[in-house]
């Protein structure tokens, strides 16, 4: 993986940051925000005092654990105060911020695409990872009897799209399977490649799975695939991996990559990004249409309508907040989140932990079961009886159940003990 370090590099090499860009969503029809919204955020060496200063920058209940952040995650108070503000603004005179603020989207955009670790002009705000795969799956040109390479433990959303494409204009779906947790990359890789034919147009590659958590090595299954087709296209769903493990999209080999920016990143709901490869812009079709449908210019894909401005130009605030931690330190914390509950569950009889242990295979989603209660009802106990909110997830065709775990940065160790205790509790039952 590429560092902080060699991400900022090459963004200094392009020339694409500079003080006026990161400025501008601060700077509305003249008027700039007060500086309590856009304080500099602290630099904070020393991991016990950053995690409690991260601890008490969220609005989280004070009653009810969430251990669902893979679901959607709170946003931190500097933003939910950038974007409050903001709304306010807007609503004095909408349209006249409406239609003169799209512009400090770009320097948005530019702040994506130094995290994410490629250029501005592959970068597209939408609303979430759903509409960016959507994107992709309508827009490439795939004809009757083409092939596309997919798995069952892909999200149920993108599947059902594909199951759609697949009825309107006949293209063929090879579904290849994994029995999680998998920790083969030879084998990961091995599946993908036997699964690509002569006819074999694309591959959907899910960066972390959304059931267990799986990290899946998408790099080394690119190039896999394009050794035996360098015209195949490589999707990639990455709605659990963006700003939460720490990559350069361009480093992955792949054509498209989804991701919401609502997960890991903790910006505003409703945002997502979708990055296309500069090469591929011009032949891919945007959902809504545009002046020139096969323009080269990455904005074809932002032509939404009204759009929710506010929380786009809230997104800034986010990065910042993310880059006061650091990508590396956040997926470090969160990983040690992860195995800290599951190693202590393990011990406990009934239980059967779903998710790897290794950094390589892992991050912050983990998953177990137990062999004494029934999915859903582990599901209810935690809520009713432990107040500790969670989720539990199923594969295509059941092969795979388990729940889901998904604590983040504002997760204070005190919450995973109250956890593992109502996980002993709960495994001891007859």
């Amino acid at each position: 993986m590429s560092s902080n370090k060699d991400r900022r590099a090459f963004f200094k090499k392009a020339g694409v940051l500079s003080a006026a860009t990161l400025l501008s969503p601060y700077l509305l029809q003249g008027r700039s925000f007060p500086e309590e919204l856009v304080r500099k955020l602290p630099t904070i060496s020393n991991d016990e005092m950053l995690w409690k200063w991260v601890q008490n920058s969220y609005t989280v209940s004070a009653t009810i654990s969430n251990l669902n952040n893979g679901g959607v995650s709170p946003q931190p108070k500097v933003v939910q105060e950038m974007f409050e503000y903001t709304n306010r603004m807007f609503n004095e005179t909408p349209s006249r911020f409406m239609w003169s603020s799209q512009g400090k989207m770009e320097s948005v955009r530019e702040k994506l695409a130094y995290l994410a670790g490629c250029s501005a002009d592959e970068i597209a705000i939408n609303r979430n990872t759903t509409e960016a795969m959507n994107t992709v799956i309508w827009g490439i040109d795939l004809q009757k009897g083409d092939e596309v390479v997919l798995t069952e433990q892909d999200y149920s959303t993108v599947m059902r799209t594909w199951d759609q494409r697949q009825k309107r204009h006949g293209i063929v779906l090879n579904y290849i399977s994994f029995s999680l947790p998998i920790e083969n990359t030879d084998l990961i890789v091995k599946k993908y490649t036997e699964a690509v034919t002569s006819k074999t147009k694309a591959v959907m590659i899910t960066h972390v799975n959304n059931l267990n958590g799986n990290i899946m090595p998408v790099r080394a299954i690119a190039d896999a695939v394009k050794k035996k087709n360098p015209n195949i296209l490589v999707i990639v769903d990455g709605a659990h991996a963006f700003a939460h493990l720490d990559f350069n999209i361009s480093d992955l080999n792949c054509d498209y990559y989804g991701a919401s920016l609502h997960k890991w990143l903790c910006a505003p709901f409703g945002n997502g990004l979708l990055y296309v490869k500069k090469n591929r812009i011009a032949s891919t079709w945007q959902l809504f249409p545009f002046v020139d449908p096969q323009s080269d210019d990455i904005r074809k894909f932002e032509t939404l309508g009204t759009r929710m401005l506010p929380a786009e130009l809230s997104i800034a605030r986010a990065i910042e907040f993310h880059e006061t931690i650091g990508s590396k330190r956040k997926q470090d914390r969160l990983f040690y989140l992860k195995n800290y509950w599951m190693e202590k569950v393990a011990k406990f009889p009934n239980v059967i932990i779903q998710t790897s242990f290794s950094q390589e295979f892992s991050g912050a989603l983990g998953a177990f079961s137990l062999k004494n209660m029934k999915l859903g009802d582990i599901g209810k106990r935690l809520m009713n009886d432990y107040h500790i909110h969670t989720s539990s997830k199923a594969d295509r065709h059941g092969k795979y159940t388990g729940m889901r775990i998904t604590p983040h940065v504002y997760t204070k160790i005190s919450e995973l003990d109250r956890f593992v205790a109502a996980v002993k509790d709960l495994s001891e039952k007859s």
